[in-house]
């Protein structure tokens, strides 16, 4: 948590929540808790890491960034 007048430093974690809860949550209110969790899971690991290109990382995807910070 960031202090009082900080409000930036949780902006990239508050970005994906809001993304998170509009494509997954919202819209599929009556699975299982179990396919739920496969379907968060799969967003994250698939979509979000590996194909959503990020302002915040110079347009790169995570997976990019820190493959890139590796080598």
């Amino acid at each position: 948590m960031s202090r009082k007048s900080n409000c930036w430093v949780n902006a990239v974690a508050e970005s994906f929540f809001k993304s998170l809860k509009t494509v997954l949550i919202y819209g599929n209110k009556l699975i299982s808790k179990k396919q739920m969790k496969l379907e968060i899971f799969e967003y994250i690991e698939i979509w979000y890491n590996k194909k959503r290109r990020h302002s915040t990382l110079n347009y790169a995807t995570i997976y990019e960034f820190n493959y890139k910070n590796v080598a």
